[in-house]
């Protein structure tokens, strides 16, 4: 199989001239014949001159993904009161979606016709890309949920120590993340193996695929794991703040404002990621030619991509703080005043909330808000653990 493939190769690039390259393992990743073929056989190579409606479409959407992440990242700069770990967290999603929206813009670019105009080597870095920086984003929201679980769970709030915790999370997602995105280019393709060749991504083995689709799954299973856990630990634990409620009632709207907030995060993660799942492992188990909707795999990709448009505002917009420093950094003079509050025409976009747990007149204000956005500080952890904490 091997001769034959290099047969083909050959005859579809005739005037290739031999060079010291040849000789090398990662010769075939400066052939751009490899593409060509690789599209052929998997039933891709089929193109249009221009870009579609739906290309343009998709880089509307991840421009205004760059854009809203770059404003939350520079409000999360700019603020001393975001300078603690857990937002540390919040900005390595923050970062991980922005380079995504930014990634696959090149991708859509380098897409179409220009796809047989790459090699194989430029062709890995432009899938790559994408892969890594959508890996980062999916394991840091893993890292998220297992700081919330260890500071409401395991009642260990913040101090100085704690931020090698944060930095620990953050450079495991992105070790993880990039040991993933190389392994295609590091030899775990199907160049020269057609047979094994993804449809969806043509250089890549169905094998690695179905891998990835599995730390993925696996990594949204810990998640879902792990918020359940910690909803259960809020509504066991607020039992013991009778006295600084004034009914039971309130107690009760709040541990359902909490399941919300969290059926929320999980409900479109899952909603924007399993359409794409799917699809993959369709092209896992599909014989070649059979399942043709797997040539439509821009709309899933692009629908897992929207994911990091809603991210920044399900993870850091919920939170009051947030928002305020968004409206100083965005509109200061048209919505604060100069002493920094803000004006009657600015409250309706500081007091909007999706999971509408943060009620100012209440005692316990910001206790589900700093769930929903992790910003749990040692007061908090002192009004849900009083007893045990005395102890």
């Amino acid at each position: 199989m091997e001769h034959s493939y290099a047969a083909i190769i050959q005859t579809m690039a005739p005037t290739s001239r031999s060079s010291p390259y040849q000789s090398c393992f990662f010769s075939e990743y400066l052939n751009s014949a490899v593409i060509k073929l690789h599209y052929n056989y998997t039933g891709k190579l089929k193109y249009r001159d221009e870009l579609k409606p739906e290309s343009i479409a998709f880089l509307v959407i991840c421009l205004l993904i760059v854009l809203e992440n770059a404003v939350v990242l520079l409000a999360i700069w700019k603020n001393k009161k975001f300078h603690v770990p857990m937002y540390y967290l919040l900005g390595n999603l923050t970062l991980s979606d922005l380079l995504a929206g930014f990634t696959y813009m090149l991708n859509i670019l380098l897409s179409g016709p220009n796809t047989l105009h790459l090699t194989p080597i430029l062709w890995f870095l432009r899938e790559g890309g994408v892969f890594i920086t959508l890996s980062a984003s999916i394991i840091s929201l893993l890292a998220i949920a297992i700081e919330r679980h260890i500071t409401m769970v395991n009642m260990k709030p913040y101090h100085g120590a704690k931020r090698c915790r944060m930095f620990g999370l953050i450079g495991a997602s992105w070790v993880l993340s990039v040991l993933l995105g190389v392994l295609p280019i590091m030899g775990w393709n199907c160049i020269g193996n057609l047979e094994a060749c993804s449809v969806v991504l043509p250089l890549y083995t169905r094998n690695y695929v179905l891998f990835c689709i599995t730390i993925f799954s696996a990594v949204l299973l810990a998640i879902v794991v792990l918020y359940v856990r910690v909803f259960h630990a809020v509504r066991t634990n607020t039992r013991r703040l009778g006295s600084l409620r004034k009914s039971q009632s309130r107690k009760s709207r709040k541990c359902i404002a909490l399941l919300k907030t969290v059926t929320i995060v999980l409900g479109v993660f899952i909603a924007c990621w399993l359409p794409l799942f799917v699809l993959l492992l369709l092209d896992f188990f599909c014989p070649l030619g059979s399942c043709l909707i797997l040539l439509k795999v821009d709309y899933f990709l692009g629908l897992a991509i929207f994911n990091s448009l809603l991210n920044p505002i399900i993870y850091t917009l919920t939170s009051k703080d947030m928002r305020k420093a968004i409206i100083r950094l965005l509109c200061r003079r048209c919505l604060m005043t100069a002493d920094g509050q803000v004006k009657k025409i600015g409250i309706p976009f500081l007091e909007c909330s999706i999971s509408k747990t943060e009620v100012p007149s209440q005692r316990l204000e910001g206790l589900e808000t700093t769930v929903s956005s992790g910003n749990i500080t040692p007061s908090t952890i002192k009004a849900l653990y009083p007893r045990m904490l005395k102890s």
